[in-house]
């Protein structure tokens, strides 16, 4: 007997392209920057990891509002997606019920908030440095946006009515824990590659990273279940998104691997240096950040 249908897709696919991949990408990557530079900063941390995330998440953010108003057709019209232009309602086109405006307006509060802390990293503002009470305040702040922002895309995605995408409530989960994972690696490929590091901040990084893998393995396992329980598991796993899935199952289990072991030595000097495969393992597991989103993405169309 075959296994009932639990949804019924009726919407047609909005045709989302590299732009929406890209968005969705750097919109984790900004998020989990900054998260994971908060976190450090709260335990103590004041070296290249903090650095790194804040300096990080501004750029990313950057990019997001540039992939979504190409993405458009008509960029000159974006302001359309913030301010109401239809007969007698002018005005912010603000509306909680709807996910894509929380989302546009999430994008340009969590925008303000790294860019004020790009600017302290830069010290142009030390007093809103985290670690001082203003700084920190701020930044934990700046945090809840950055998960929201992390996992919004995700749950964009869930209250679609597409197969694959309605078909599984896990999907927010997944790409935040997908956004911290590639924060992490970004974070690590960008912020120790030069002279010594601090060595409890990258250890920290690192089994961080490892728990962000296991979340992400756990949830994905859980979305394949929902999904095949809803009768899509044929059409996410078709080719040639089976290969963007491996690509991804590749970049979640290679950082819990031996093989992609990153740890931090002491030189002949005494300082701390990243040793191991560290550019190799972050590379991959970006990769496999990009093919997740584009893996879903991609099979729901």
């Amino acid at each position: 007997m075959p296994l009932p249908l639990l949804a019924e897709h009726f919407a047609r696919p909005p045709d989302w392209g590299v732009w929406i991949l890209l968005y969705f990408f750097f919109a984790g990557l900004a998020g989990g920057a900054y998260v994971i530079a908060t976190l450090v900063r709260l335990r103590g941390g004041d070296g290249p990891v903090a650095r790194t995330g804040y300096l990080l998440a501004f750029p990313c953010v950057l990019l997001c509002p540039i992939f979504l108003t190409v993405d458009l057709g008509q960029p000159l019209r974006f302001w359309h997606m913030m301010v109401n232009t239809s007969p007698g309602g002018l005005g912010l086109n603000f509306n909680t019920a709807t996910p894509m405006s929380l989302g546009v307006w999430a994008l340009l509060v969590f925008g303000f908030f790294t860019f004020v802390s790009f600017l302290a990293e830069l010290g142009l503002l030390p007093f809103l440095r985290a670690g001082v009470a203003l700084g920190t305040l701020f930044a934990l702040v700046g945090s809840i946006f950055g998960l929201f922002i992390a996992g919004y895309t995700g749950v964009l995605l869930s209250v679609s009515n597409q197969p694959v995408w309605s078909d599984s409530p896990v999907l927010g989960g997944l790409f935040l824990a997908s956004g911290m994972s590639g924060a992490a690696a970004a974070i690590w490929l960008l912020g120790g590659r030069r002279g010594p590091v601090a060595a409890g901040d990258f250890e920290g990084l690192e089994v961080a990273a490892a728990y962000f893998a296991v979340l992400e393995l756990l949830l994905l396992l859980v979305f394949f279940i929902t999904v095949a329980i809803a009768g899509s598991l044929g059409t996410a796993l078709r080719l040639p998104w089976t290969l963007l899935w491996l690509l991804a199952l590749i970049g979640m289990v290679l950082p819990l691997a031996g093989l992609g072991r990153r740890g931090v030595a002491v030189d002949r000097g005494g300082a701390a240096v990243l040793t191991g495969n560290a550019t190799l393992v972050s590379v991959v597991v970006l990769v496999g950040v990009l093919a997740l989103r584009a893996a879903v993405i991609g099979s729901a169309q």
